[in-house]
């Protein structure tokens, strides 16, 4: 029952995994609404993009005329006259020559002055391109649809486009011009004006934004081709400082040096507070919309010029980078600490933010907060989850090796990201096997309790080497110990570590054997099989009880070769497997026996020599191959 729950864990982890991912999948497929909806923690990030993007470098191609408060002071209060609306527009373009202007101001009603015919023969047949607002009112927060002026300039060059509910349109003469521009506007939910209709769509007829209508009418190209006719982002590259702004005041007193406006699209208007044409934008909570008409009016100059920044597509790009994200975080956080793991996800958000700061620029349209909410879910779920999963890890692990592998060891395997590394799997090992020889005449006149100390100094003598040499403690057999190296965790030089352990055993047992011998007991001799070759290492047992051990062929050599030591007069009785694998040892060969449950004989060895100098405490203080009695 216990292997369903060890599938159980990857399959957690890839659950949250995938659950990371759609995060990003979601943010970007919110953007693919008709009428688009800000998400705004995404607008955020992209508003402080902009901020750090925005420059105050000139546009030589527009001229901004503002009815400003010192025009309003000089020449008096709003609505001025028709007469001098008309007067303003003759000097722009007969004295200051523009090739066209924009009157960002709605007139629904005739003044009954001359002004009215002026401004409309001036409009029809002239670069005039006047405005007409639209209404959005997609809530029905109003009882009845606005309706006034009469609207004008349908094209029949777009297709799509925003529906709108309602409009402020002009007097009836001045909507009969063949170029008028919308310049009605959704708020983002908090308010922002980020996106405007290049198109509206209205009683089944489209009307050009006012940007797009004095493109098309005063550049003297074909009308823009648009790929999409509905909501655009309003790039703001450039803020109200970038624009030649002039006020109405001086250009009617003609105070300005004509040069100045050669050649220029001229948009006029008003940012004057008492007009209330203020609206907040990403760049401050108050601008002129007048600048927002400048800035649509370059970002369209800019695309007929074909030198707006190459599209990239950034849905595509943040979906990628949220899955390698994803799957790198997945396979790598097992592996890592909580602070290592969350220092790998500001890593990566990082990445993101530099990557997705670049990105803003080639694509309006994609949620750059999609991946750091990818990485947001991993902080909150799958790192928890993870720690969760490694604390039990850790308890299986330490419950069940701590009492027969080096601590080393174990704090490796805790690092390591193996799911299950007790599972049972084949590994090529050495196996250590131990024995006290004569045993039974040794304690069979000792006290019970001399018995026990004997028998526990005794196998203190093997087991502290085995542990120091990074061995596994395999079991204890009464007056003997089994052992290997090489599981759990691979080991290069495991046919060395074991010889140094078998080394340093002898050495122990000789000193144990001297101090018994001074207080008149006989002395001890330790016997030993050494053997390598493949076996099958892993966590056996029941639900009753299990254990980690090796079992396999160089396993039972081992054991036969350690019983073949009674015969020799060498403590330590090698097989051929353990010689053909050692590279810091030399060897004496013995001959060959026929072992128990072998068909053929097998060939024994035995260590050239036992020195002290070829005993290593520790892997880390190994001597080199070059040292004294080591082979070269």
């Amino acid at each position: 029952m216990a292997e369903p729950r060890r599938q159980a864990r990857p399959r957690g982890r890839w659950v949250i995994a995938a659950l990371a991912f759609l995060v990003t999948i979601w943010s970007q497929l919110g953007y693919l609404a008709p009428v688009q909806v800000s998400f705004l923690p995404n607008e955020w990030l992209r508003d402080t993009f902009l901020r750090l993007q925005v420059s105050d470098e000139p546009d030589p191609r527009i001229l901004v005329v503002d009815i400003d408060e010192a025009s309003l002071n000089q020449l008096g209060p709003w609505p001025w006259s028709r007469e001098r609306l008309a007067h303003l527009v003759e000097i722009l373009l007969t004295d200051y020559q523009a090739r066209g202007v924009a009157l960002d101001i709605v007139l629904p009603s005739e003044s009954g002055t001359p002004g009215d015919a002026r401004l409309a023969l001036l409009a029809r047949h002239g670069p005039l391109v006047p405005a007409q607002a639209f209404d959005f009112d997609f809530a029905g927060n109003r009882p009845q649809p606005v309706r006034d002026g009469q609207l004008g300039g349908a094209v029949t060059t777009y297709q799509g486009g925003v529906p709108a509910t309602g409009y402020v349109a002009n007097y009836a003469a001045l909507a009969g011009a063949p170029h008028i521009g919308a310049i009605g506007f959704i708020p983002d939910p908090d308010g922002t004006l980020r996106r405007v209709p290049l198109v509206t769509r209205f009683a089944g007829k489209h009307y050009p934004a006012l940007g797009l209508a004095l493109v098309n009418c005063c550049t003297g190209k074909a009308p823009l081709a648009l790929d999409d006719t509905g909501l655009m982002r309003v790039p703001y590259q450039r803020d109200w400082r970038a624009y030649t702004v002039v006020s109405a005041g001086d250009i009617l007193a003609q105070r300005i040096v004509p040069a100045s406006a050669s050649g220029r699209l001229v948009i006029v208007g008003s940012s004057s507070l008492g007009m209330g044409d203020r609206v907040s934008t990403p760049l401050a909570a108050s601008r002129p919309g007048l600048g927002v008409q400048a800035t649509i009016l370059s970002a369209l100059l800019d695309r007929q010029e074909g030198s707006t920044p190459a599209p990239w597509p950034g849905r595509l790009l943040a979906c990628a980078f949220a899955l390698v994200s994803v799957i790198a975080c997945t396979l790598v956080l097992p592996r890592l600490s909580a602070a290592a793991s969350v220092g790998l996800l500001a890593a990566s958000s990082a990445l993101w933010l530099g990557l997705a700061y670049v990105a803003s620029v080639h694509d309006p349209d994609f949620a750059p907060i999609g991946p750091l909410g990818t990485n947001v879910f991993l902080l909150t779920v799958a790192i928890p989850y993870q720690w969760h999963q490694s604390q039990r890890r850790s308890r299986h692990l330490l419950q069940t090796l701590r009492q027969y592998v080096a601590p080393a060891v174990v704090e490796e395997l805790l690092r390591s990201a193996e799911e299950d590394p007790l599972k049972p799997r084949q590994c090529d090992v050495t196996t250590l096997v131990a024995d006290m020889e004569g045993y039974t005449s040794q304690v069979e006149s000792l006290p019970v309790a001399d018995a026990a100390r004997l028998t526990r100094d005794f196998l203190d003598c093997l087991t502290g080497p085995v542990i120091d040499h990074q061995g596994t403690l395999d079991k204890y057999t009464g007056d003997g110990m089994m052992a290997f190296w090489g599981a759990p965790l691979p080991l290069e030089q495991h046919a060395d570590l074991a010889l140094d352990a078998a080394c340093a055993i002898n050495l122990r047992v000789a000193a144990l054997s001297a101090e018994r011998v001074r207080k008149g007991f006989q002395p001890l001799r330790v016997r030993i099989g050494i053997e390598s070759g493949v076996a099958m290492a892993g966590d056996f047992g029941t639900s009753f009880r299990s254990i980690y051990t090796a079992v396999g062929d160089s396993v039972n050599t081992a054991a036969r070769l350690e019983q073949v030591a009674r015969d020799f007069p060498h403590n330590v009785i090698i097989g051929s497997g353990t010689v053909e694998r050692a590279r810091r040892h030399r060897f004496l060969a013995l001959g060959e026996r026929l072992l128990r449950g072998k068909e053929r004989p097998t060939p024994l060895f035995t260590l050239d020599t036992i020195n002290p100098k070829n005993v290593a405490s520790r892997t880390d203080t190994l001597p080199s191959a070059t040292a004294p009695g080591w082979p070269a």
